[in-house]
């Protein structure tokens, strides 16, 4: 095991978030936000897609391969990379916001082929409770709201067996992560309690990952962490990544023991931190687990 953190792609991501790893193209796909774009890295090299609007979210298709559903500005798409640099946007459903100026977020599928996405206002600094969590299933005219009263909705994630689902809010004035007991054949999230509070320990908490060990890995966002808890919520591990915002991490690699993180470019002086927006690895010396596509 490493702690070393190694630059995978100097990308420069304003948002760099939702990375997933596709095990049958032995690739890693990630988005940027407000660069509207879908990413794409293997030992082959690092492509992307230029996007209409700024997609937030993504997991595979399981009917569609090479296909994502992705939660994006105004409601949740089906989008494919074309040979021309672009990527076609099919609209699978509207979300009616809870005001202007929203956007989806964090997402992914449960361990049963269900898109989870999370919406929040755009102007993060208002503090707005208006954001909320959603579900939806294959085949659904729209997603169904599950939970609301949240800012930033993230850090979405299934244990190993798919019946606790972890949820965080990201904002300064809340920085929790839930655990939630969650029924597989309804889809139902129930019993929401306090995982963690991150208020004490370093960095906000962003988006996560799970490992076969069923650990909770979350981006400690302006701490330059990326944190594992136990499944009884006990602080294991704290890695370091050498930039200040890392957005959200995946295992990918050949055996899923890779902890792919990517990372936030923000404004002004980048003196201190030149590779932020970047993609990188890690060696954790644990291994995670494939994720779901939609629809399996």
């Amino acid at each position: 095991m490493t702690s070393q953190a190694e630059l995978v792609v100097d990308a420069r991501c304003g948002t760099g978030e939702s990375p997933v790893w596709s095990i049958a193209e032995q690739a890693l796909y990630w988005v940027d936000i407000p660069g509207r774009a879908l990413h794409r890295w293997s030992a082959d090299g690092h492509a992307q897609w230029a996007s209409e609007e700024m997609p937030a979210c993504i997991a595979p298709r399981a009917d569609l391969p090479g296909a994502w559903i992705a939660g994006m500005e105004s409601g949740l798409f089906s989008i494919a990379p074309q040979a021309d640099g672009r990527l076609t946007a099919t609209r699978l459903a509207e979300v009616a916001h809870a005001r202007p100026g929203m956007r989806f977020n964090d997402g992914r599928c449960d361990r049963q082929g269900r898109f989870w996405a999370g919406t929040m206002l755009l102007d993060m600094a208002a503090g707005a409770r208006v954001g909320r969590l959603y579900r939806h299933d294959k085949g659904a005219d729209a997603p169904k709201l599950q939970l609301d009263d949240l800012i930033v909705p993230n850090g979405l994630a299934f244990s190993p067996d798919g019946r606790t689902m972890y949820l965080s809010d990201s904002h300064p004035s809340v920085q929790t992560v839930w655990a939630l007991d969650y029924d597989t054949a309804t889809g139902t999230p129930s019993r929401r309690r306090v995982f963690v509070d991150m208020n004490p320990l370093p960095g906000r908490p962003d988006g996560a990952a799970i490992d076969a060990d069923g650990c909770y890995w979350i981006c400690g966002n302006d701490a330059g962490l990326v944190h594992r808890f136990t499944p009884d919520g006990r602080l294991d591990r704290s890695l370091a990544v050498p930039v200040k915002k890392p957005a959200m991490c995946a295992f990918g690699g050949p055996k899923l023991d890779t902890l792919f993180v990517t990372s936030i470019r923000p404004g002004g002086d980048l003196s201190d931190q030149p590779l932020a927006g970047g993609l990188f690895a890690l060696r954790p010396g644990t291994q995670g687990l494939p994720e779901p596509a939609f629809g399996s």
